[in-house]
């Protein structure tokens, strides 16, 4: 579920040993399944753990996580790296903002979650946002662009040479091509 680096669990048991006796580390994420959400690491002390925690352990240590956070941190990393520049722990969620789907699920679904969790993060790097509103019977993806992609010149590039490709890729027999029903022509609605 969550994989942690041979230095990051060197890390963690350095700090631990300077806390109270029993004391663990908590992964949690604030604001799961949404565009907010966050994901963290904290001490756990034995009076904060909760019935329905779930343990995972480590040499020296346990990640203890919540139930609400448990399928969001589904393939999480955590890792800390040095250089020059100094340390860092890093904490990849890929799952954080949409809990993963099974392999099973609708198909619109499956497409949803690839958008939130593949795409959206690179729009988002431009203010951009895309949603699926449906799925015609001949498998046509109509999507919607919101934010910075709404007005963008590029938009057509986008659709085409990557979202599009990445979806025919992915859903191979199931979506045959991505529609774009957003209203590109600039104005109030541009960027919101």
């Amino acid at each position: 579920m969550i994989t942690i680096s041979e230095t990051a669990q060197e890390h963690f048991r350095k700090l631990l040993s300077q806390q109270p006796e029993g004391t663990n580390i908590r992964v949690f994420v604030v604001n799961p399944g949404t565009p907010n959400a966050e994901c963290g690491v904290s001490y756990c002390p034995p009076d904060a753990v909760d019935n329905d925690d779930m343990h995972l352990p480590f040499e020296g240590f346990e990640a203890v996580v919540d139930q609400q956070s448990v399928s969001f941190l589904d393939a999480a990393e955590i890792d800390f790296v040095s250089d020059q520049m100094g340390s860092q722990l890093t904490l990849k969620a890929p799952n954080a903002k949409m809990a993963k789907v099974p392999e099973d699920a609708p198909l619109a679904d499956r497409v949803e979650y690839v958008l939130q969790s593949q795409i959206n993060p690179g729009l988002a790097s431009h203010g951009g946002k895309v949603v699926l509103t449906e799925i015609t019977p001949d498998g046509l993806a109509i999507l919607q662009f919101g934010g910075g992609c709404n007005g963008c010149s590029m938009i057509d590039v986008t659709l085409k040479d990557g979202i599009e490709k990445q979806l025919l890729e992915l859903f191979s027999g199931e979506i045959t091509g991505v529609r774009d029903a957003t209203d590109h022509e600039r104005g109030e609605h541009s960027y919101y």
